[in-house]
This record gives C-alpha cells, structure tokens and sequence, in this order.
C-alpha cells in the first residue's frame, strides 16, 4: 500500500498515559513510517495543534457529559418521574429505567453540535479515513458515539472502529436508561466499517451480539527496537523512590482502580519475608478515589510500606514544585526487581508488555484475556489464580534470588513478544485494513 492518506482518528482525549491514548500513538508511529498523515479530534489534547481539532464537550470529564452519564449510569433511574401529561397513566409495574426528557434532548442538541464539528474536522484536513478509539464502544460520552454513528452513516467514509473496552464488559454500565443509544452507536454495525478488537474473546462477543466480524490486533510494543541503556537523570531513581542498598522494588505500574486488584501485590509483598517496598506509579485516575483510600488502608493493615509515587513519575521527565526530579515509567523500569500484575479484569495488558519490553520478572494474576491471548505463546511468568498461595511466594522467592534464571526466562520473554506482539504485526494488519478499505495499488 503505497498511496499517502490522511487519516483522522477520533476519541474523547489523546492526552496522557491511558491505554487508549497509548494505542492510539502506537498506530500513529507504525502508520506514519508507511508514509500516511495522521489527524486529530478529541475533547482533550497533547497532539500537535497544527494536526489538532479539538471540542471541549467531546472531553467524557467534561461537565455536561458527566451530568447526563450520572443519571445515564448513576442508579438512581427511580427517581425520576414520566413526563406530566402521562403520569396518570404511569403504573408501578412500568419500568424505573426512566430517561428524563430533558436529558434526550441534551444528548440529540450534542449529537447534531459534536457531528458539525465531525463535518469541520474533515473538511478543514481533507481526510480520507477516519480511525475511531474507543469512542463507540464504551458509552463515555453519549454525544459522541451518536454524533460519530450519524457521521459516518451520513458520509460512507472507510472506518476502523478500534475497539478497546464494551460497555458490556463493564459492570457500571449494565443497567441504564439509554439502551436505544447503546443499540445504535456502541457499536454500530455500518457497512463501512471494520471492526477491530484487542482480543479473541472481544471477537466472539462482537460477533454474537451484533453480528459483525472483526479482526483481532493485540496491544504492542516496538519489540524491535530494544530500550536504550540507563542514562544518569535515570540513575538515582532507587534513592528518590526511597528504596536503601539491599531493598527489592516491586513495582505496580498502573492506575489505582479496583479491577487492578492491588491488594494481591500488597499481600505479596507483605507475605514474601524478603527485604521489599511496593511502589504505586500512577494515581487513582478517572475512577474516584475510594479505592484508593481503601488500598492505603489494607497496606497500613498489613504493616506493608506502600509508596505512592504518581507525584514523580509522570508522562514526561519534569521537576516538582519543590525541586525534586520527575521520572518517566521508562526511567522507572530497569529499576523493578518485579513487577506485579494482579489485575481481575484487562482488555489486553500493556503493563505486561512493559514488563516484558524492559525484561523484568512478573507476576500476574490469571485474568481471562492473558488465558485466552498471551498464555498460549509460551511466556514465562509467576502466576495465580486469584490469590496468593505459598507456591507463588516460593516462586516469586526463587526468581528473585537466582538472577542467571530470571535473566533467561526475561529474554525468552521478549523474543516471544517480537514474534507477536511487535511494530511489525501491526504494520502487516494496518496494511490489510488499508487494502480493504482501498483496494491495492497497481
């Protein structure tokens, strides 16, 4: 496929380290070295603006979006009473999953303002494809996945819809007073779009709940391209950690919310009987901040000495405000005597393929996608099933003391994730999508 396009992508933001925006960069990269031109729309930002259109209200943290998914997905449907020229009719055995009408009208005036902004976008950058993340298919902002079904219906452009994580995969989202709008945007199923999904098991419930076929592309990394070496800003990370001579580092590198199961590395740590601090990398992120109170609570339980670190591990190397350095995850990495991956529920994983990128020892909990996806390829890891039994602890123990075996089971790691999980995968099925959407070159 030799022909440049310009291609859009489109989500609710392209800022920061969530997975989404993770992705999103990866396709950019691989996409870019084919020679194509990549554009912008989101409600929030860290692209370059000259390649940037940006719409507050497209932002799912924007305050009207919150406002209409709180009484979308908050709870409390029975509050709310039918409209008053048929609430004589209203009888207690109809249903409480009441949308108030003055919140259908908010989404539709949203819908028709985000979908002229869709018309600006393509316009003013003359795309020829449109690229969707995550945007209909998990129901963040209601607006937007309308406004993009309407869009696309409206002008037959050729659509990847990059689905990352559906509605149906997350509790909060089952029970709602806005299933007509799930029905028709998240997902669609238009003839011009190709569906793809992160994992098998997204495949077969795509496939069986509407009907529409999708290819599988995994979460990647540029296995090709190894890590650099540590330099000297990265060298004192250990120390600013707070971690002494003789402390194992086990690090959690991903966002406090409550399907991580954060407990699990706590415990682990706790339970191990090895000189170890567990550090956090990143904060509670989009999800409140119960959870994280209740994790601060278990470690102090278990007497476990937790750190907290989101304050200098950021997206980019930086200084606080009070003049301590700020580290990226890379920096970070090399220095993990373990890294612990304990989730309940993942799409796919890139902390574990992180881990694996930077060669450092795992532990992960047996969720259902690494049984389904990763597992069969053959990588060598520590695992349970969700709890920690003895024999993890005594395996754990093992790896960390008997580096010359840790090193070999790191490397076998990484030559799997090179053979399935790299730059070079990605390059052959954006090419196919690209040949389906185009036809081929002659």
């Amino acid at each position: 496929m030799n022909t440049s396009r310009r291609i859009g992508f489109i989500s609710t933001r392209f800022a920061g380290t969530d997975g989404v925006s993770l992705e999103t960069a990866k396709w950019a990269t691989v996409l870019e070295r084919l020679g194509h031109q990549c554009f912008y729309f989101c409600g929030q930002c860290d692209r370059p603006e000259e390649i940037s259109y940006t719409v507050d209200e497209v932002f799912y943290h924007h305050p009207t979006i919150e406002a209409i998914n709180q009484i979308a997905f908050g709870g409390e449907w029975g509050k709310f009473k039918a409209r008053p020229e048929i609430t004589e009719s209203h009888q207690e055995f109809f249903s409480v999953y009441i949308r108030p009408s003055h919140i259908t009208k908010q989404v539709q005036e949203l819908k028709e303002f985000i979908k002229e902004h869709l018309y600006k976008f393509a316009q003013q950058f003359k795309l020829e494809m449109l690229i969707i993340e995550n945007a209909i298919t998990i129901p963040v902002n209601l607006p937007l996945g309308l406004a993009i079904t309407e869009f696309i219906a409206e002008t037959g452009y050729p659509v990847i819809a990059h689905h990352h994580d559906f509605y149906w995969e997350r509790q909060r989202f089952i029970n709602n007073s806005v299933r007509d709008y799930l029905a028709a945007a998240f997902p669609p199923n238009l003839p011009s779009i190709r569906h793809v999904v992160i994992n098998s098991v997204q495949a077969q419930q795509l496939a069986s709940r509407i009907g529409a076929a999708a290819m599988v592309i995994p979460n990647v990394m540029d296995f090709d391209s190894p890590p650099p070496p540590m330099d000297d800003y990265a060298s004192t990370v250990r120390s600013d950690l707070g971690l002494v001579p003789g402390q194992y580092l086990i690090l959690q590198p991903t966002r406090i919310i409550q399907r991580k199961g954060i407990e699990h590395a706590i415990e682990l740590t706790r339970r191990l009987g090895l000189p170890a601090e567990l550090v956090i990398s990143h904060a509670a992120g989009d999800e409140g901040t119960a959870y994280e109170k209740r994790v601060r609570e278990f470690a102090q339980l278990l007497e476990v000495t937790v750190r907290f670190e989101s304050a200098i591990v950021g997206d980019r190397r930086s200084v606080t405000a009070d003049g301590r350095k700020i580290y990226t995850l890379e920096d970070v990495y090399p220095h993990a005597d373990l890294v612990t991956y304990p989730s309940a529920i993942e799409g796919f994983g890139n902390a574990f393929l992180e881990a694996v990128y930077y060669k450092r020892p795992l532990v992960v909990n047996n969720y259902s996608i690494y049984e389904a996806d990763i597992k069969p390829k053959g990588f060598k890891v520590v695992e349970f099933d969700g709890f920690i039994s003895e024999k993890t602890l005594e395996d754990v123990r093992y790896i960390l003391t008997h580096h010359e075996e840790s090193a070999q089971q790191t490397e076998q790691n990484y030559e799997l994730a090179r053979r399935y999980f790299s730059f070079t995968m990605l390059e052959r099925r954006l090419n196919l999508l690209l040949s389906d959407c185009f036809g081929e070159d002659v």
